[in-house]
């Protein structure tokens, strides 16, 4: 237990800390001695559509606009960024709030399917209020990727290099987006493995990058959301350093996705659709 005050918040360039030091007793070789270590700051971040809460998550306060049409895309509310109107994040003293206003036609879709739910970060579906939401089939994905082993070993070194949060803290998630053509162009990282993706999907959504020419890469387990996450964005392949469930694999081979599981550097396991890796 740290037994002295936490230092200042390590903040962004443009945005609230998202991190904080705190002096620590650490137990080694040395005995005790004084040290100071990182922790991840997570927040209640509010998604709003159209003046009415959706969800509230805990998150890193980081990228919380990604965030807001991440999870806008991911969950159905709409089917294209351009379907978003307009979208502000603001802080209160509680915590965030990122206002997202859909235009008429999404807004009335989401108005009738309107849901509200409470978001841990080790959550695994979160709110769902049936067990037919839970079990949702996920989108049927497009096909034409073909990528190497060695490219998917490479995908996974480069998202491991560019996480910046998680190597400072070793307690957050990420995911990135790498391309056979130009390595790694996207990645987000949060607290929750869950936040991660939609943060990289409304990442890419502003960008105008599609997620269906690469390899979408995890630093989390493969659960059914993380599936039904990824084929909403259209990614084709999926590669997580950490094991997938078993509902995630059937889910993963029903819509057409290739699931590259327990990837590290001295191999990795192809779940489903084997067929994109030469």
């Amino acid at each position: 237990m740290a037994d002295g005050p936490a230092q200042a918040g390590v903040a962004t360039p443009s945005g609230p800390a998202t991190s904080r030091a705190f002096e620590v007793i650490r137990y080694g070789g040395a005995g005790a001695v004084r040290a100071s270590r990182l922790a991840p700051e997570e927040a209640p971040v509010a998604l709003v559509h159209d003046a009415a809460t959706t969800a509230v998550m805990l998150a890193t306060p980081a990228d919380l606009e990604d965030f807001a049409v991440g999870f806008s895309l991911t969950e159905g509310l709409v089917e294209h960024a351009s379907q978003i109107d307009a979208l502000e994040v603001v802080e209160t003293e509680l915590g965030f709030e990122a206002r997202v206003w859909l235009a008429a036609a999404s807004g009335a879709v989401h108005a009738a399917r309107r849901r509200r739910l409470a978001g841990p970060t080790g959550c695994g579906l979160c709110g769902i209020d049936s067990l037919e939401a839970a079990l949702r089939p996920a989108r049927r994905v497009g096909d034409g990727l073909r990528v190497s082993a060695d490219q998917v070993y490479a995908a996974v070194e480069a998202l491991a290099a560019a996480q910046s949060l998680g190597a400072a803290t070793r307690a957050v998630h990420a995911a990135g987006r790498w391309r056979p053509d130009s390595g790694l162009v996207a990645v987000r990282e949060d607290v929750g493995r869950h936040n991660a993706l939609d943060k990289l999907a409304g990442a890419l959504a502003r960008s105008g990058e599609p997620a269906g020419d690469g390899i979408l890469v995890l630093t989390s387990r493969v659960s059914v959301e993380m599936v039904q996450k990824a084929a909403a964005i259209g990614a084709q392949v999926v590669v997580a350093v950490s094991a997938p469930t078993a509902l995630a694999v059937r889910t993963a081979e029903a819509c057409g996705l290739t699931l590259v599981a327990v990837a590290r550097a001295d191999g990795f396991e192809v779940f489903t659709h084997s067929e994109r890796i030469s």
